[in-house]
C-alpha cells in the first residue's frame, strides 16, 4: 500500500535539517521501508526547504510511522507537524 506523509519543518529549523542531511538519506536508502518518491518542500521562493513529502510503500501506517519516527530528521526536531495518508496513485505520468 502507498503512503503519503507530509512533514512542516520548525520554522527555525533549516539550520538542523541541514546538518543532519546526509545521515537523512542514508536512513532512507537503507529503510526497509521503500521510498517511492521524496523531496523537500520549498517556500514560495522556490529555494527555501521547509518540509519533506514523501510516498512509501508499506504494509501499515503503523510502519509508516515508525518508520519517520526513526527518521534522523524527527530525532533533531526538524519537522514540527508530520501528517501520513493512505495514498491511492491514480496517474503517474513519468
Amino acid at each position: 500500500m502507498l503512503f503519503a506523509v507530509h512533514a512542516l519543518d520548525h520554522d527555525d529549523a533549516l539550520e538542523r535539517r541541514l546538518a543532519n542531511y546526509d545521515a537523512h538519506r542514508s536512513y532512507l536508502a537503507a529503510s526497509p521501508i521503500r521510498t517511492v518518491v521524496s523531496g523537500p518542500l520549498l517556500a514560495d521562493d522556490g529555494e527555501t526547504m521547509i518540509g519533506s513529502l514523501f510516498i512509501v510503500e508499506a504494509e501499515t501506517k503503523d510502519e509508516v510511522a515508525a518508520f519517520n519516527r526513526a527518521d534522523p530528521f524527527a530525532a533533531a526536531n526538524v519537522w514540527k507537524r508530520v501528517d501520513i495518508h493512505a495514498f491511492s496513485k491514480r496517474v503517474d505520468n513519468r
